[in-house]
């Protein structure tokens, strides 16, 4: 069938094991914050978060499943863990795990990145924990005025050239933000996240680069990896 078969395959295959791993992880994430308290967005905060974490990333009986899953009987405890490393290139890599055994987590996460040159390391103090929203609506300075007028702990607010906002704020009024740009018709987001922004940004380049990209394509694909957070900005 030729190269183009094989290509096409291949692109195919790498589509599908990457939508398998975000439904994995946001099953798993779903399914602690619903037991984490009631099993109801309404009422848990951290459930409300998780489903609009991943709203948009798979479809809703993936978040569903989850949600009945923790209404029955079903009782796995699924541990967070945090793991930091100083990678190719002089990179800063966070590897969040969320898993039912810790042991293999971390023994899969550090084979992955010491095989591609990585070593453990302090670097979380790189990095600060955001609140993140990315929409489109209303202009920056519409957001801003809202944000702070409803006493949202806001960073930044920053358009890109297609006119899409981003909104860092302080992560506890995460949920305050969404309420108060519902005001500005904002109900739509394309990210609504928790993340661990880095203090700055650095390039990667050459060999150190392709090691990285396949490094993040490892632990992407990591049954226990839940995130992974870097201060490269040219990936």
């Amino acid at each position: 069938m030729g190269r183009h078969f094989e290509v096409r395959a291949a692109a195919m295959a790498a589509s599908a094991k990457a939508k398998s791993a975000i439904y994995m992880r946001a099953s798993k994430e779903i399914y602690a914050a619903a037991k984490s308290g009631e099993p109801d967005p309404n009422s848990n905060l951290a459930l409300r978060s998780a489903i609009e974490k991943y709203r948009k990333q798979c479809p809703r009986d993936v978040i569903d499943r989850a949600i009945e899953k923790a209404k029955g009987g079903d009782s796995v405890a699924y541990i967070p863990g945090r793991y930091e490393f100083m990678g190719p290139g002089g990179s800063n890599i966070i590897v969040d795990t969320l898993t039912d055994n810790v042991n293999r987590a971390l023994v899969t996460v550090r084979t992955i990145v010491t095989r591609k040159g990585g070593k453990m390391a302090s670097v979380a103090y790189g990095f600060e924990h955001r609140g993140v929203l990315n929409f489109k609506g209303p202009s920056a300075d519409e957001a801003e005025e809202a944000l702070l007028f409803g006493d949202v702990d806001l960073v930044s607010v920053t358009a890109d050239e297609d006119g899409e906002l981003e909104v860092l704020l302080n992560p506890n009024d995460l949920a305050k933000a969404q309420e108060v740009l519902k005001d500005l018709g904002v109900t739509d987001y394309d990210r609504a996240e928790t993340t661990m922004y880095p203090n700055e940004w650095i390039t990667v380049e050459g060999e150190d680069l392709q090691k990285l990209k396949d490094m993040m394509e490892q632990l992407d694909e990591a049954e226990d990896v839940q995130a992974v957070y870097t201060n490269v900005e040219n990936l």
